[in-house]
This record gives structure tokens, sequence and C-alpha cells, in this order.
């Protein structure tokens, strides 16, 4: 079966998301075993080190011009990204990050509004403001539904942010995917980053009085964000943003929501409640609006282009 270019990026943005729905009931049952910015560092650091040898090969030179784009995407994507997903997980159930990251295609929208002072269509801000409604159904879920959780609540308003960092990382992102190999801005980002994450992890190491002895939920943890959540997802993402246009690539994170829930149900015991159901409806909702479709499937995109 011959591929084109599209098929493939579309495969690897589908198997990449899939690892990231995990990725949140995964990191949160872990997280109960180790420290939030031992986990980040060592996941990045160690993830850099096995993509070296293979980034190495290419070009590791990064033109002057491009260098604040790097740092910006790794702010964005890697130290602004896992430091609030990783807190709000330790504050608020893990099957709300993925629903809250679905909301990436609004704020885009509200980028542009506010940012760019573009004028969208009546028929995009409405399908915004619904969307909103369910991201906010979702956020103040707490107060409503467990005795004013006020943890949970800023658990998701951590979610948002991380949300944010992850647009602005893709729109970055999208500035030089097609200029660097995909193997040399994961490996790059994955080194700066852990160097942010670097003086939090001696902080927690000497608080610890040494490394955290890790149980069977650390060690899955480490060893499923070293490879697959970092090393693997990453790597198929930013091969993808250079075949494909940046505005298809919110359609995948339609598939996390699935995935976490279909984990986070056994592994942590979370429950899908009303309020989640009716939240997660006004999201997709609001972006079927603004956008005239909701690619829930995109599996679709596998279908030769005619």
């Amino acid at each position: 079966m011959n591929l084109s270019r599209k098929q493939k990026a579309v495969i690897a943005l589908i198997i990449a998301n899939t690892i990231w729905g995990a990725a949140s009931p995964i990191f949160k049952w872990s997280l109960q075993d180790i420290p939030l910015f031992t986990l980040a560092y060592l996941r990045f650091f160690i993830a850099s080190l096995i993509l070296f040898p293979f980034a190495i090969k290419r070009n590791l030179k990064i033109a002057p011009k491009h260098f604040p784009h790097l740092v910006a995407l790794t702010l964005c994507g890697i130290t602004l990204n896992i430091t609030f997903f990783f807190m709000g997980l330790n504050l608020a159930p893990s099957i709300n990050a993925p629903i809250i990251a679905s909301s990436g295609p609004i704020i885009l929208i509200l980028a542009s509004i506010f940012i760019l002072k573009e004028h969208p269509s009546r028929k995009t801000i409405v399908g915004t403001l619904v969307s909103l409604i369910g991201v906010f159904v979702i956020i103040g879920r707490p107060l409503f539904e467990e005795g004013f959780n006020i943890d949970a609540f800023w658990g998701n308003m951590f979610f948002l942010i991380a949300t944010i960092g992850a647009v602005g990382h893709t729109i970055i992102n999208k500035e030089i995917a097609d200029k660097y190999s995909s193997l040399v801005i994961t490996f790059y980002s994955f080194l700066l980053g852990s160097l942010t994450f670097l003086p939090f992890f001696v902080y927690e190491t000497w608080q610890n009085g040494g490394l955290v002895q890790l149980d069977i939920r650390g060690s899955i943890g480490l060893i499923f964000g070293i490879f697959l959540s970092s090393t693997l997802a990453y790597s198929l993402f930013h091969w993808s943003m250079s075949r494909i246009s940046a505005s298809e690539v919110g359609i995948f994170t339609y598939i996390d929501p699935v995935v976490a829930t279909v984990i986070a149900i056994p592994l942590l015991g979370e429950v899908v409640t009303p309020l989640f159901i009716i939240g997660s409806f006004f999201v997709f909702a609001g972006i079927f609006v603004a956008e005239g479709r909701l690619h829930y499937h995109p599996f679709h995109k596998l279908k030769p282009t005619r």
C-alpha cells in the first residue's frame, strides 16, 4: 500500500495523539509516586539523550534568526505546557485535561480576534462562545459537583494554561518545521526544556534527600514518558508538521478524550458525570459551528485525494 506524504502524516498524528490521550491518566497515576519536576526533567533529559545519536546525523546547526523560534516553542510546548499539565493532574481528574485541550482551535480563533485584529464571521463568533461555555462548565464542574472543591477548579485552570502553551507551540513550530529535520527540532526542544526544569529537579532532590525510590507507578510513568509520550509522540508530531497544515493538526486532539476516558475509568476510578458530558458537548458543538465541520473521525483523512 503506497501512502502519500499527507497520509503518512495523518497516521503519525493519530499515533501521537493516542499516546498523548493515554498520558493524562498514566501520568496522574505516576505522580502519586514521583515529584512533578523530577518526572518532567528526567523524562525530557533522558529522551534528548536517546534522540542525540539520531539527530547528530542531521545538520544540528540552527540559523541565528530561527533560534528565538526554537526557544519560544520550547517554552510554550515543553516548559509551560508540561508544568501546568502536571500541576493540573495533581489537582483535577485526568479526563478533564483532553477535553479542555480540545478547545485549542477556539483559543486560536480568540487569538486571531484580539491579537491579529481579525474579523471572523458571525457563525465563528457564535461557535466560539458555545465552545467557551463548555470549557467553563468543565472548569467549574468541581464547584457544583464536589462541594466547592477549589483545588480541582484550579487544576482545570492549569489545564487551560497548558492548552494555551500547546497552541503556541503548534503555531511557532509551523514557522520552522519545513526548515529543519523534525529530529533536530525535537532534540533541541527536549534539551532546552529539560534545562528549564533542572533547578526545580535539584530542589526536589534536595528536599527528598536524594533521588526518590520509585515503585511501579513512578517507573511506568518514566518509561512511558521517556520512550512514548516524549521520544516517539513528539518526533511524530514535529515530523508531521511539515506535511500537514496547522489548522488540521487540531483535528487529531479529538482522539485524546476517548483514549483518556477508556484508561482513566479502570486505572483511577474516575467517573464521567452529567456535567462532564454537557461540557464536552458544548466544546465540540462550538467547534462544529465555528469551523463548519467536526472531524471527530480523523481516519477519513487517509482516503486518497482525488
